[in-house]
């Protein structure tokens, strides 16, 4: 399969999104809106001064008649000729037609003069009443994924809860007898990096990883660990393949799964797979590999994850190709990559097995068969 009908069908695969739950905002953050956010109130809820200074009534020079701190709930009319003292973000009075910087001004005794480099105007320094919004306003789209700022507009105009998709929750199993959670390898044996890897990076595109477990080269215990997880997803590594161990097919076939892609024209991580498991679950296979695993998370799981828990579609980023980007002669390549005033560039140490390129890079390219030349348009996929 080629990898852009791989990803579609990956997304395609968790168009039933998950869930709606109701959070409290401190609770809401990293979750996906799951109804547009629109505005309870006018934003600002009422006229307020944009600076401190004096809010004035008419033209100058005025007389001085008090003061308007922010947080004053009942602020009296301004009469024309008339001047209070505001501090920025206070309620400016009616009557009020401008506020004057507390630069600009000069009081003598209760009088206060224009001393700015331009006439005051009306208006000016006001921040009016639905400047940013009107009550009911359509603020952000459904699929939305809540960031702090996003929480910082939900307080400002009124939610104290928000409609948000359930989290995926993810099972994560790394297959292997090969594999170390610490030390340094020794003969036969590696230390696994994908275990440290994956689960931060499942996070942060909105994932609960509620399990990170190691599975032996076994068939029974890789097939039980499947037939038992009750997770929406479960990630698998290694295994893939046709080896003398890499039992994932038929594990696959006896839960009763049915494969939805295996294998995809992409280098590396061509044997990753992904399954649709009885109750609607998913399985995502990724070669052991751990940049092939990289490639397989980007093509296969952040689709499927993104759609299961409601996030928006997004268009393809592109970035010109700084230099030549040698290609595959068949498959999509891709490969890490840094950013430079010219475009992207290949970061070397980017074979299969390898860490060292992705560590330093900012995106994947996605390099078509044959290559991209340079000052050609490639698209980026987002790197861990």
């Amino acid at each position: 399969m080629s990898w852009s009908r791989a990803r579609e069908t990956a997304r395609g695969a968790g168009l039933r999104p998950l869930p709606v739950v109701g959070l409290p905002l401190a609770e809401a953050l990293g979750h996906v809106l799951a109804e547009p956010l629109g505005a309870l109130t006018d934003l600002p809820a009422f006229d307020t001064s944009a600076m401190d200074g004096w809010a004035v009534a008419g033209p100058g020079p005025w007389r001085v008649a008090g003061r308007v701190l922010a947080g004053r709930t009942e602020v009296p009319p301004l009469a024309d000729g008339s001047a209070v003292e505001i501090a920025t973000g206070a309620q400016l009075p009616p009557g009020a037609t401008a506020v004057l910087r507390r630069e600009h001004g000069r009081a003598e005794g209760t009088l206060l003069r224009d001393r700015g480099p331009q006439q005051l105007t009306t208006g000016q320094d006001v921040r009016p009443r639905g400047q940013e919004c009107r009550r009911g306003e359509e603020l952000l789209p459904a699929g939305t994924v809540v960031g702090p700022a996003v929480l910082g507009l939900a307080a400002a105009c009124g939610h104290d809860r928000l409609a948000v998709r359930r989290r995926p929750v993810v099972q994560l199993l790394v297959l292997g007898d090969e594999l170390l959670d610490r030390g340094i390898p020794g003969p036969g044996l590696v230390r696994d990096a994908l275990g440290p890897l994956l689960p931060p990076w499942l996070r942060a595109v909105g994932a609960e990883v509620a399990e990170v477990r190691c599975v032996r080269d076994d068939f029974g215990l890789l097939r039980d660990a499947l037939r038992h997880s009750t997770a929406d997803v479960v990630i698998t590594t290694g295994g893939t393949a046709a080896g003398p161990v890499d039992f994932l097919h038929r594990a696959l076939a006896e839960v009763g799964a049915r494969l939805l892609v295996d294998g995809v024209a992409v280098r590396p991580g061509h044997p990753m797979l992904l399954a649709e498991l009885p109750g609607g679950r998913h399985l995502v296979g990724l070669p052991g590999n751990p940049l092939a695993a990289a490639a397989g998370m980007v093509t296969l799981a952040l689709p499927l994850l993104h759609a299961r828990g409601g996030r928006a579609a997004v268009g393809p980023a592109l970035a010109p190709a700084a230099v030549v980007l040698p290609g595959h002669p068949v498959d999509t390549r891709l490969q890490p990559v840094r950013r430079t005033a010219e475009g992207v560039v290949p970061l070397a140490f980017d074979g299969p097995a390898m860490l060292r390129g992705l560590a330093r890079a900012e995106a994947l390219a996605v390099i078509p068969p044959g290559g991209a030349a340079a000052g050609e348009a490639v698209e980026l996929v987002e790197a861990p």
